[in-house]
């Protein structure tokens, strides 16, 4: 190739106006990042006010992670063939339109609605970001710094989505905090017509209907099962679910296997890289969404904590991951790829460890030093697989990888809250209650520590406050509980990346389109 022929390659290579194409993608993540933490935050206030039983906060918690687990692969590849930039744009109005329904909820329901509706919003965006991020940056080296701060930003948003929330909470009623999302939305979407490029794969083929339709029953199926036989036991409801997840799976795969244009590209998963940084984030995720999920229960609801204390006290995890996220690929080029997720992983697995131990009068430095390792060792472990997987794949396929490494994440995340979080209410709805305690307040006590809170009120000062602290020390039993068994699995995680990632390298020379 002559100089002349390589001078616009190398133009394409360093697209004009990439970084500021990457802050739009930004918003995007913080979009999600920030809907997904105040959740946690308003946990509380939505069953003072709406009055779920514990099933159902647990549908409100995990039914977001079950319609885009289902739908992330099928969006990743709509993605791919009728163009990034507009799934994007049209998902994010989507996402924007459907947080007013879940602001205004009046009833369980209607939330647990709502929730599923944005998952379907939520679905069209990230694949969309990773892929676009992949397409705008062909060198290594660049691309790793802008998944740094791709996944920066996410942790960003779980750190401004908690405080910013706490704020709200304070103010206004619960529903202002899904409203946040409007102002993020409106910006993304004026800004990113003008900024940011389309890119699809040029000969995609069609968008298979039936490919999509087996994808969502088999991942809904399979996932509502484990929660099912994790909260209530084994039944023929549970056995009908898991039949046709297995079935919706077993036949998504095959057809994948015999169509000339997949929504998935099967043979990813030879690589022995993108399927053991796939793993590595699924496993991850499982064991941490316990923590993440009922951690401000625990410092609202047992340590007493405002909303806006309560997001202040998770900030040292958001500080830790954007700083390891943005240093990530240069360590793993410096050591390696192996070292540092199973470093990360380890890390975080003895973290959980260290949260097994607290209780409601332990002192803050140790959590905030626990939360601040969390952080740090999934900063690193998250940005390098996610680099790992982009590199793995075609660029032409970049919607579908991304796709398989967001299903991975909100698979992780739904299983993990359905059985992490099934353990927890298992554990807490056991506490003996103090004698002399009308059985509609007790039962209201058993079904979450929100509903203990409300009745403790409503009984004499001194039954009140046993109930309280019964279902306090209960509550307090069952997070350690899921904090061991996190750290379990991410131990055992930390030692499969280690074989999984061996001779995985991060690309170092420039990728010429």
């Amino acid at each position: 190739m002559t100089s002349i022929e390589k001078q616009p390659a190398a133009q394409e290579a360093y697209r004009p106006g990439r970084w500021l194409a990457l802050a739009v993608l930004v918003l995007a993540v913080l979009l999600v990042a920030v809907d997904a933490t105040v959740l946690g935050l308003a946990s509380p206030f939505i069953t003072e006010d709406l009055q779920p039983s514990g099933t159902q906060l647990l549908w409100i918690g995990d039914v977001y992670s079950f319609v885009i687990a289902g739908m992330l692969v099928s969006m990743g590849s709509l993605g791919d063939r009728i163009g990034r930039k507009k799934l994007l744009l049209v998902g994010a109005v989507a996402f924007g339109a459907v947080s007013v329904l879940n602001a205004y909820a009046t009833s369980p329901e209607m939330m647990i609605a709502a929730r599923a509706l944005l998952g379907v919003a939520g679905a069209t965006l990230m694949p969309s970001t990773l892929a676009l991020i992949r397409n705008i940056f062909h060198d290594p080296k660049e691309r790793s710094l802008a998944i740094g701060i791709w996944g920066a930003a996410a942790s960003a948003g779980a750190a401004v989505g908690p405080v910013v929330g706490g704020f709200l909470l304070e103010h206004f009623w619960w529903g202002s905090v899904f409203l946040i999302n409007l102002p993020v939305m409106a910006v993304l979407v004026l800004v990113g017509v003008k900024l940011l490029p389309e890119s699809r794969d040029p000969n995609p083929g069609p968008w298979d209907l039936l490919s999509v339709l087996l994808s969502l029953v088999g991942m809904v199926g399979v996932v509502y099962a484990i929660k099912e036989a994790a909260a209530h036991g084994a039944g023929w409801g549970v056995a009908v679910a898991a039949a046709l997840g297995v079935i919706g799976l077993y036949g998504f795969v095959r057809r994948q296997l015999t169509l000339p244009s997949p929504l998935l590209d099967m043979r990813l998963f030879r690589h022995r890289g993108f399927s053991g940084a796939v793993l590595a984030d699924l496993l991850t995720i499982l064991g941490l969404s316990g923590l993440v999920f009922f951690l401000s229960q625990f410092l609202q609801l047992v340590q007493g904590r405002s909303p806006l204390e309560a997001g202040l006290a998770e900030l040292p995890a958001a500080i830790g991951a954007v700083a390891a996220g943005l240093v990530a690929g240069v360590v793993a080029r410096r050591y390696s790829v192996r070292a540092v997720v199973a470093g990360g992983l380890a890390a975080v697995g003895l973290s959980l460890g260290v949260i097994t131990t607290v209780g409601q009068s332990t002192g803050y430095p140790l959590l905030g030093a626990a939360l601040l390792v969390v952080g740090v060792g999934a900063g690193f472990s998250f940005t390098v697989t996610a680099d790992v997987i982009l590199s793995s794949v075609p660029k032409e396929q970049a919607g579908s990888a991304s796709a398989v490494s967001e299903t991975a994440y909100e698979l992780g995340a739904a299983l993990g809250i359905a059985l992490l979080g099934s353990i927890v209410t298992g554990v807490y709805a056991g506490f003996a209650t103090p004698p002399g305690v009308p059985d509609a307040a007790r039962d209201a006590a058993h079904e979450s520590l929100g509903g203990a809170w409300e009745v403790s009120g409503q009984l004499p000062a001194e039954q009140g406050a046993q109930l309280l602290g019964s279902a306090q020390s209960a509550f307090v039993d069952g997070l350690q509980t899921a904090a061991g068994i996190g750290a379990v699995v991410l131990l055992a995680t930390a030692v499969a990346a280690w074989f999984l990632l061996r001779g995985q390298k991060l690309e170092d020379g420039i990728e010429h389109p």
